[in-house]
């Protein structure tokens, strides 16, 4: 299913491509080889994930050193969260969080670093100048761009690059987007973004008489909130496929149509 949804995509020319990290054994190696098949496909330029869940330095030096192998230079590094969605806790010669992980990476080679931003606060502290902070340690660390945690209105996207700017760290945010298409992924979509959806686009979502109306009404609202983000000036859109294609490629051609350019 992955190399389906890279193959539906690659016609889109998209300006990068990544495959999420799995921490542990076996995952971990499906994770790089797949990762080195894409990048050497001779497509779009590849991004390697990194973790610091379950690993130790080492572990992580050798999963650089895969990706250096397969010519793969653009890391994205976060923290990660515990199997089961547990209490965080580090490798016993592990890394704590993603500011010290962007510094390793940085360390082991000429790598570009990407990390994560929360245009809604995370759950955890409800803190937008706590996120602030730590997203400005990691720059200082060395990351050079940032793709944000699901989100579904553009006002938050706004305040965070907004907030950014003021603090003299204009690093380039990337908004990370997913539309929804079945009515299952309600409370699915709010889990991941540690949000509830915004109440009106769950009213109409609730009150849509097929499983198509329901999919036109989440794609309506993905195109919206692209086009919204756009003309705040995103320098981009980071979409997560999780190996399926189809909603993207509608939201995409959509777009295009409606702005009359190539947004890719």
């Amino acid at each position: 299913m992955l190399w389906r949804a890279v193959d539906a995509l690659a016609p889109l020319f998209p300006d990068f491509v990544s495959v999420t990290y799995g921490a542990n054994g076996s995952r971990r190696d499906r994770t790089i080889r797949a990762t080195r098949r894409i990048a050497a496909s001779g497509g779009p330029v590849t991004v390697g994930h990194l973790t610091c869940v379950d690993q130790s330095r080492a572990d992580i030096a050798e999963a650089l050193a895969a990706y250096r192998e397969a010519g793969v230079t653009n890391i994205l590094a976060i923290r990660g969260d515990m199997p089961g969605g547990g209490e965080w806790a580090a490798h016993p010669d592990g890394l704590c969080n993603a500011t010290e992980l962007v510094a390793f990476v940085k360390e082991q080679g000429d790598f570009c670093v990407g990390v994560a931003a929360f245009p809604n606060p995370h759950e955890t502290s409800n803190d937008a100048e706590l996120d602030a902070d730590i997203l400005e340690a990691k720059v200082a660390a060395g990351a050079e761009f940032a793709i944000t945690q699901l989100f579904f209105e553009a006002r938050p996207y706004r305040e965070l690059a907004d907030r950014m700017a003021a603090r003299g760290c204009p690093v380039p945010i990337i908004p990370g987007i997913m539309p929804l298409t079945v009515i299952t992924q309600i409370e699915r979509f709010a889990a991941l973004s540690g949000r509830d959806l915004p109440e009106d686009l769950v009213a109409r979502l609730r009150a849509a008489g097929s499983k198509e109306e329901v999919r036109g009404i989440g794609l309506d609202a993905a195109l919206g909130l692209c086009r919204d983000l756009l003309a705040a000036g995103a320098p981009g859109l980071q979409f997560f496929t999780q190996n399926r294609s189809k909603a993207t490629r509608e939201v995409l051609a959509r777009l295009k149509d409606d702005l009359g350019e190539n947004t890719d």
